[in-house]
C-alpha cells in the first residue's frame, strides 16, 4: 500500500497521508514519499494549489512508534541526518511556490502538528487536537519551533512547546495555527472550495513571488527587506501574468486565472 496518494482534481493537487492503520505516523519512508509528493506537486502545471490531507481517523499522530525505538541505538550522525530529512520536508512545504492548504480530520500531533504548521491555510474539525508533546517524553520540539515562532509569537510558543499541552481547533484557531474551523460533515467542501477560489481569482506567479518575499523578508533588516521588495516588485511586473492582469483591468475585462 502507498504511504501516500497524489491526485489532481480541478486544478488542487492532493496529498493524502496514507497509514491510517499507524494514525499516519511519520516514518522516514513516510517522510521520503511526502518529500516526492511535494516535489511532484510543485512541478506539476495541472495543479495550482495544493492540499494535504489524511485517510483514517488521525491527521498525523507524529514518529512512528517502531522507529522512536530504533532511535535509541543511533548515533549523533545518525540523529543528525535524520533530523536534517524531516527538515528538509518542512523547509520544502514552507518554501513550495504554490499554496499548501492543511485538511485536519483528526488529531495532528508532535511532527504531525508540524506538518500543519508549515502550511499556508489550515481548515479543521471541531473534534480535533493540536500539540506538540515532544517535552513530555523527553524530546525537542526543535525544528517546528523556528516555524511556531514565527507563525504565533513567542509568548504563545512558549506556552504550547514547553507544556507539551493538547489544544482544541478552536483555541488553535484563536492563537493562528488554523484558519478555519468547519463541521466534519462540511470540511471538504470548505477546503475544495476556498482552494478553488485561489485557482481562479489569483495568479500563480503572484502567489509565488508572495511565499517566497513572506519566507525571506522577517530575518532581514529594514533596508534590505526593502531592497529585496522592490527588486521582487520589478521582477513581477516582467511577468505574463501581470502584463494579462494589467492588460485586463485597463480593459475594464473579466480575469480568469
Amino acid at each position: 500500500m502507498a504511504l501516500i496518494e497524489y491526485l489532481v482534481k480541478d486544478r488542487i493537487g492532493y496529498i493524502t497521508l496514507n497509514r491510517p492503520e499507524k494514525r499516519n505516523s511519520l516514518s522516514p519512508e513516510m517522510i521520503t514519499e511526502l518529500k516526492k509528493g511535494f516535489q511532484k506537486a510543485e512541478q506539476d502545471d495541472s495543479a495550482k494549489v495544493i492540499v494535504l490531507q489524511a485517510n483514517g481517523a488521525a491527521f498525523c499522530a507524529g514518529a512512528d512508534l517502531e522507529y522512536l525505538h530504533q532511535l535509541q541505538k543511533f548515533s549523533f550522525d545518525d540523529n543528525l541526518r535524520d533530523s536534517k530529512h524531516l527538515k528538509e520536508l518542512f523547509l520544502q512545504i514552507y518554501r513550495l511556490k504554490k499554496v499548501v492548504i492543511a485538511q485536519v480530520q483528526g488529531p495532528a500531533l508532535a511532527g504531525g502538528c508540524g506538518l500543519v504548521t508549515v502550511c499556508d491555510f489550515v481548515f479543521a474539525v471541531p473534534e480535533a487536537k493540536f500539540g506538540y508533546t515532544e517535552v513530555k517524553i523527553g524530546f525537542v520540539p526543535a525544528i517546528v519551533m523556528v516555524f511556531l515562532l514565527r507563525k504565533i509569537g513567542e509568548a504563545r510558543s512558549k506556552e504550547l512547546l514547553l507544556t507539551g499541552n493538547l489544544i482544541s481547533a478552536d483555541e488553535a484557531k484563536h492563537i493562528g495555527i488554523v484558519n478555519k474551523v468547519v463541521e466534519r460533515i462540511a470540511l471538504e467542501n470548505a477546503v475544495s472550495e476556498f482552494a478553488g477560489r485561489l485557482v481562479t481569482t489569483t495568479s500563480s506567479q503572484s502567489l509565488a513571488f508572495t511565499k517566497t518575499m513572506i519566507s525571506e523578508v522577517q530575518h532581514m533588516k529594514l533596508e534590505e527587506a526593502l531592497e529585496f521588495a522592490a527588486e521582487q516588485n520589478a521582477q513581477a511586473r516582467a511577468t505574463a501574468d501581470c502584463k494579462k492582469g494589467i492588460e485586463a483591468f485597463l480593459n475594464k475585462q473579466e480575469l480568469k486565472w
